[in-house]
C-alpha cells in the first residue's frame, strides 16, 4: 500500500510538472513575440539615431542646414504651415486623390482580370499590349494626359491610376490562371457553371493575392498622384514640393517628402489591418 501511495504521489507530481511546464507551441509563440519586440525596438532606435545625428550635423556645421534642413527646422516649418492653414489643405488634396485613384484601380483590376479569364482569345490578344503599357515611363505619359484631359484633379487621378493599373491587372490575371485545374474540374463535375467556378474557386483563392496587389498599388497610386501634382496642380504635396524647390524653400521640400513617407506608411498599414481582419473572419 505504501508503495502504491508513493507511486500515486510521484505520478501526480509529474502530472503537475507537465501542466506547469510550457509546451513547445507556447515557447515558440513567446520567442516570436520577443522577436517582434526586438525588431520594433531596433526600428525606433535607428530612426531616433538618424534624427539625433541629423540635428547634430546641422548644429555643428557638418552639413549646410539651408540645403539639408534639420529636424528642428522642419518642426518650425510644420508649425508655420499649419498655422497658415496651407499644409492640411495640401495633405487632404493628395490623400483624397490617392484614395480615389487606388479604389478605381482595384475596381478596374478585378473587372478586367475577370474579363480576361472569361475570354481566352481576348487575354491572348491584350496581354502583350498590357505589358508594353505597363513598361511605359509614367512621368513621360503625364504631360500627354494633361494635354488630353486638361489641367484638373481628374487628370491627376488618371495619372495616379496609370502607374499601377496595368501591372495589377496582369498580376491578378496570372493569379486566376495559377489556380489548380483540379478544383475547377471538381466544380464542373458537380454540375457547376463557369460562374460557379469564378465565385467559388477563382475569386476566393485570389483574395490573398488581391491584398498583396493592393499593398503595392497604394504606394504606386501615391507616386502617380505626386507626379501629376508636379506638373499641373496648384494644390497637394507634389505642388508644395515643386514650388518649394523653385523658390528655394527647401524646408518645404523635405517636409513634404517626410509627410509623403508617413502617408504611404499609414495607407499600407490600413491595408494590412484589413487583411488581418479578413483572415480572422474566415
Amino acid at each position: 500500500m505504501k508503495k502504491k501511495n508513493y507511486r500515486n504521489k510521484s505520478a501526480s507530481k509529474n502530472e503537475l510538472k507537465n501542466k506547469t511546464r510550457p509546451s513547445a507551441q507556447d515557447l515558440y509563440d513567446r520567442e516570436q513575440e520577443r522577436h517582434k519586440k526586438r525588431v520594433a525596438a531596433f526600428r525606433i532606435l535607428i530612426l531616433a539615431g538618424f534624427i539625433v545625428l541629423w540635428e547634430l550635423a546641422a548644429d555643428l556645421g557638418w552639413i549646410d542646414d539651408f540645403i539639408f534642413s534639420s529636424p528642428s527646422r522642419l518642426v518650425l516649418c510644420l508649425k508655420n504651415l499649419i498655422a497658415e492653414g496651407i499644409l492640411l489643405q495640401h495633405i487632404a488634396v493628395t490623400l483624397l486623390e490617392t484614395i480615389l485613384s487606388f479604389l478605381l484601380v482595384i475596381g478596374i483590376t478585378v473587372v478586367a482580370a475577370i474579363l480576361l479569364w472569361v475570354n481566352k482569345s481576348v487575354s491572348e490578344t491584350a496581354e502583350p499590349y498590357m505589358v508594353i503599357l505597363n513598361s511605359l515611363p509614367k512621368s513621360a505619359l503625364a504631360p500627354l494626359l494633361i494635354v488630353w484631359l486638361g489641367s484638373n484633379y481628374r487628370t491627376i487621378i488618371v495619372t495616379g491610376m496609370s502607374v499601377a493599373i496595368f501591372g495589377s491587372i496582369l498580376s491578378l490575371y496570372q493569379g486566376f490562371m495559377a489556380v489548380s485545374p483540379d478544383q475547377t474540374r471538381l466544380i464542373r463535375t458537380l454540375g457547376g457553371s463557369r460562374r460557379h467556378v469564378l465565385t467559388k474557386v477563382i475569386l476566393p483563392a485570389n483574395i490573398p493575392n488581391l491584398f498583396s496587389i493592393m499593398k503595392v498599388d497604394i504606394g504606386l497610386c501615391l507616386v502617380g498622384v505626386v507626379i501629376g501634382e508636379f506638373i499641373s496642380s496648384r494644390r497637394g504635396l507634389g505642388y508644395m514640393i515643386i514650388y518649394g524647390s523653385q523658390v528655394f524653400k527647401l524646408d518645404w521640400v523635405i517636409l513634404g517628402i517626410v509627410i509623403l513617407c508617413l502617408i504611404a506608411m499609414g495607407l499600407y498599414q490600413a491595408i494590412v489591418i484589413l487583411e488581418k481582419n479578413y483572415l480572422k473572419s474566415i
